[in-house]
């Protein structure tokens, strides 16, 4: 009998950790190296962009030497824009890649005169900045203004959320997400709505940081990312916990060649990735056919 009570105690004080642990998992995923329900993702997620938006590109500069500068004018080289396109970049808030393809469309020279002078093709040029950070658009604003560019009309800022995008069916030329993607709760559906928003011949390309694949390096890298960028963040930002999710959620976004089957899977063609600075970052792409 005292066995049988024993038993039923510790059955009480086990079981809720147990079928609390199970629901957990059930719908669960992950916000760095922690395990989150999927509902509080994109909530956790909001947070650490809404406490890094006033320093983010200062932070960028820091943390990659400058480097991401040089990456991001190679996404847009590769995307190749011209004047006319559609293009919606998603997760660009402070405006980085699209001031640089606005930049790119208004350098081509392959205008017509009559098109030069009745700005025909300029007007019909639309870069859509997505993002689900609210306080992330209005750095990208005030930057547009810092730039002249706050009454370009080519430039149309959206809050709106990856995984669910309020833009008709093939509807865009490009579709670019720069250091964007590992913060989402779903990749599949931020791949299957890029797809579908994509017109046939349009390319997706996405700049993200990824797995190093050269031993030594690696070893060093891993130091400096999980000694070096939130001490940054500490320092500069007053903010260490979010930059110390932005490092674990690198090493939790998947491999390069497993990310690009991936985007085969949803349904892109000639898919392929480029390293740069030995894996440090990836820039993969694809065509919809």
């Amino acid at each position: 009998m005292a066995l049988r009570v024993i038993t039923r105690n510790l059955r009480s004080k086990l079981l809720p950790k147990f079928s609390s642990a199970s629901t957990l998992h059930s719908h669960a995923t992950s916000f760095g190296f922690k395990e989150v329900r999927e509902e509080e993702k994109s909530q956790l997620v909001g947070n650490v962009f809404s406490n890094v938006a006033s320093n983010y590109d200062l932070m960028n500069d820091l943390m990659s030497g400058g480097l991401h500068r040089l990456w991001k004018d190679r996404l847009v080289s590769k995307l190749n824009p011209f004047p006319g396109m559609k293009h919606l970049d998603v997760a660009g808030g402070t405006g980085d890649v699209a001031f640089r393809i606005l930049e790119t469309i208004n350098s081509v020279n392959c205008r017509s005169m009559q098109d030069v002078l009745e700005g025909n093709l300029r007007e019909e040029t639309q870069i859509y900045v997505c993002d689900i950070n609210p306080n992330m658009l209005s750095v990208g604003k005030k930057r547009a203004q810092e730039r002249g560019l706050g009454e370009d009309r080519s430039l149309v800022w959206v809050e709106g959320d990856a995984e669910a995008l309020n833009f008709e069916d093939d509807s865009m030329d490009g579709y670019t997400v720069a250091f964007g993607i590992r913060n989402v709760t779903h990749i599949e559906k931020v791949l299957a709505e890029a797809y579908r928003v994509l017109r046939r011949g349009g390319r997706f390309l996405c700049l993200e940081l990824s797995h190093v694949q050269v031993p030594v390096f690696k070893q060093l890298y891993d130091y400096y990312s999980f000694s070096v960028i939130p001490a940054l963040g500490e320092l500069v930002a007053g903010d260490r916990e979010s930059y110390q999710y932005l490092v674990e959620s690198i090493r939790r976004f998947p491999s390069q060649e497993k990310f690009a089957s991936m985007i085969a899977d949803s349904g892109f063609q000639r898919v392929d990735y480029e390293n740069l600075v030995g894996g440090v970052v990836s820039i993969h792409s694809g065509l919809k056919f």
